[in-house]
């Protein structure tokens, strides 16, 4: 049986597919065994290196505020970059050159300096040049670092992705009279969105992941930061590295899933021309058309 997209593999392909899965799995039950003697060997796993996370008090003194201070900082990026990356974006197809010079000017010069760079400088320009608080300065500079690189990115994610529908969407739009806004608005970016969901996705896990920058350079009582402070407390660091990852999985297994959720709806809803119809389909529709159109002619 073949698809469209690719052949179905033989007796043969298959039976070294199957030894290949083997060798992997195997593989990896030996790495997973290796980094467990290896934990074991040198005491790291005791129970009382693990009983602290047991107890509410590293958690509500610790991981938790840093788990919410990690989020807000997430959420204020995400909020803010994503319709400033939209706008930039469709600047950057703009017909009029006043338009869309500036707009990849700026896009281009965020996206090629570090993240890390960024937050150190609006963390000494809110020092030095405003009234922001001690206290909330670094939330301010990690979100601002943040907004600015991830909107430069997203607005490539947006321009290529309404780069990639058909130039017959843009040219029917135009014959039936609509502007140039309206075209933008009302066909090409609901038609976009699908195709762009998944790298704007995987920009918002850079997002959630990034935020642990400022905790590390400027002291943003993040997540990681606040890690170091329990594992100095309780002199736990493996365990905390372990437990700190496992709640970064978890937080990125949630935003992809729900991605993966919005699109499936996206889909369903017809909002996207991402289903193509196949030559049986096209005729069924051919052979409805005709027969409506029969009896019409019939009824007349």
């Amino acid at each position: 049986m073949t698809s469209v997209l690719y052949d179905a593999p033989g007796p043969r392909a298959k039976r070294r597919n199957i030894i290949l899965s083997v060798v992997f799995f195997v593989l990896l039950a030996l790495l997973v065994w290796w980094i467990y003697k290896t934990m074991d060997d040198k005491g790291q796993l005791e129970w009382a290196l693990w009983e602290p996370f047991t107890e509410s008090e590293a958690w509500t003194t610790y991981l938790l505020p840093g788990l919410a201070n990690t989020l807000k900082a997430a959420a204020l990026s995400m909020v803010i970059a994503l319709p400033l990356g939209a706008v930039f974006g469709i600047a950057r197809l703009s017909d009029h050159r006043w338009v869309r010079i500036p707009a990849g000017a700026v896009v281009e010069f965020f996206r090629a300096i570090p993240v890390l760079l960024l937050m150190l400088f609006a963390n000494q320009f809110y020092s030095s040049y405003t009234d922001v608080s001690t206290e909330d300065r670094p939330l301010y500079a990690v979100v601002t670092g943040l907004v600015l690189y991830n909107a430069s990115v997203l607005a490539e994610i947006v321009k290529a992705g309404i780069l990639s529908l058909p130039k017959g969407q843009t040219e029917a739009a135009q014959a039936i009279g609509l502007r140039k806004g309206q075209t933008m608005t009302s066909v090409l970016l609901p038609q976009a969105v699908t195709a762009m969901l998944p790298a704007i996705v995987s920009q918002l896990v850079v997002i959630v992941k990034d935020t642990a920058l400022g905790g590390v350079m400027i002291g943003f009582t993040e997540l990681l930061n606040s890690r170091g402070t329990l594992a100095a407390f309780y002199a736990t660091v493996i365990p905390s590295f372990i437990v700190v990852a496992a709640i970064y999985i978890v937080l990125n297994f949630i935003l992809t899933s729900f991605a993966g959720w919005l699109e499936q709806r996206l889909r369903r809803s017809k909002r996207s021309t991402g289903a193509v119809l196949g030559a049986e389909k096209v005729e069924d529709l051919n052979a409805a058309e005709i027969g409506g159109s029969y009896g019409t002619g019939q009824s007349a």
